[in-house]
């Protein structure tokens, strides 16, 4: 079966703030398209982008995207130090050698999952 997720967009009200957050919080460097009425910030791979238009809202009541990243703890700090907060601390998941996950809202205000092997 091919990868089930096509693409994802993370609606943002501040694009600017967005990936400076995503930027600092997963130490990536996003590849921004500006198309004049909707401008996105790509994610390597163009699996999914922060998305700005008008129409697209962000609100923590939405999809849960999980991210993958290499240390959780840093991205945890990053994510306070970046105008996010942490609603579901670093926990471990139940099955035996399915590592940890943690679930923050971003800079503007989305419900995002962090999930890391280690």
């Amino acid at each position: 079966m091919k990868n089930f997720v096509v693409f994802f967009e993370i609606p943002a009200a501040d694009f600017q703030r967005a990936v400076a957050f995503y930027t600092a919080v997963f130490g990536l460097e996003l590849a921004v398209v500006d198309c004049g009425t909707e401008k996105m910030a790509c994610f390597p791979g163009n699996v999914g982008a922060i998305s700005w238009a008008e129409g697209l809202k962000p609100g923590s009541g939405g999809v849960l995207v999980s991210l993958r990243v290499d240390d959780m703890e840093r991205a945890l700090t990053a994510v306070a130090a970046h105008g996010g907060r942490v609603t579901h601390p670093k926990t471990k998941i139940e099955a035996d050698g399915m590592g940890y996950f943690a679930n923050i809202i971003d800079s503007e205000g989305n419900q995002i999952g962090l999930y890391s092997d280690k």
